[in-house]
Order: structure tokens, then sequence, then C-alpha cells
């Protein structure tokens, strides 16, 4: 477990050392701990007097908890900002804020981290590469998942298509207004 919170806090710390706005942020909390959960292991840090995490122990008591949701993983691949829009916070809510709005807004520079160690036209090249396979990644799973509703709803009838219900719900409600106007005729030769 500690070897998880050991190599996520100087994460987060490598994060917000290019990140003035984000370290005055967490400033006026030193001193606060915050748990978040939902990872493989609880990760307890608290803030420092010049705005970074450090590790927590267990015991510490969490001045706000942070549960991410289930779906975390995929949402940090897919959308990553939308996590803390998932996430349950409690405790003060100040620091909860603080806090949303600094992971929700921390970018990692990877280009920046690459052209310190392989230059920076490789680092560019290798980042613009990165980032064409990650859209082609995300545009073929988008194609796919139509492909599998088309193929359920069209070819296998595993699921009936929308224009079906629509059609089926109009020809219910004809029936319905059928009936009544039966009926009152019905009601009208017995009288």
């Amino acid at each position: 477990m500690s070897s998880f919170v050991d190599f996520v806090v100087p994460l987060l710390n490598h994060l917000l050392a290019r990140e003035n706005w984000a370290r005055e942020r967490l400033l006026p909390f030193a001193g606060q701990v915050a748990c978040i959960e939902g990872l493989p292991f609880p990760l307890t840090m608290t803030v420092s007097d010049t705005g970074i995490f450090r590790s927590a122990g267990a015991d510490a008591e969490a001045a706000v908890t942070i549960a991410l949701p289930a779906d975390a993983p995929f949402r940090l691949l897919n959308d990553p900002s939308s996590i803390f829009g998932a996430a349950r916070l409690s405790g003060a809510a100040n620091f909860a804020e603080t806090l949303a709005f600094v992971f929700r807004n921390l970018r990692w520079d990877y280009e920046a981290d690459l052209a310190a160690v392989i230059g920076d036209i490789p680092a560019h090249r290798l980042a613009k590469t990165l980032a064409d396979g990650v859209a082609w990644q995300r545009s073929a799973a988008e194609r796919l998942g139509r492909n599998a509703a088309e193929f359920a709803t069209e070819e296998a009838g595993l699921v009936t298509p929308a224009r079906d219900l629509a059609q089926f719900a109009r020809a219910v409600d004809q029936l319905r207004d059928d009936l009544a106007r039966l009926e009152k005729r019905v009601s009208r030769l017995a009288a």
C-alpha cells in the first residue's frame, strides 16, 4: 500500500510543480488531510506549507474524503475531468471545493517531460503520434459501439428499434381511442 502512495504523491507534486496557481489555491489549507477512496488503496495525504502534498498516515483524521466513482479508471482514459463531477465529497466544503478544482484543472505536460529526455522535436512528434493514436482509438470505440447497436437492433433483432416502438405506441393509442368511441356508441344504444 505504501508503494502506491509513494508513487501517486510524487506524481501529483510533479504536476503541481509547474502550476503556481494550484499551489497558491492549496496554501490556505496547509496541514489539512484529504483522503481519496476508490483507488486500489485509499490515498491519504496532507497539504504542506508550500502547497504540495505529503503522504499522511492511515490513522490521520481526514478533513475531506473524496469517494471516486466505480468507473473512475474508464473515466480517466475517456474524460478525466468528469471524474470529480461524479465523485462524492464529504467534509470541509471549502477544502473539498478547492481540491476538486485543482484536480479537475491539473494537466500533465508530458511533451515537456519527454523533451527533457529526448529533445524538443522528437518529443513533439511522439506526443502528436500519441494524440493521433488516442483519437483513433476513441473513434474506433465509438464506431464499434454504433455498429454493435445497429447489429443488436437491425440484424439480430435483440433490441426493438425506436421507430418500431413508436409505431406500436401509435397503434395502441389508436386502439384506445377506437375502443372509447365504441363504448360511447354501445352506451347510447343501451340507453
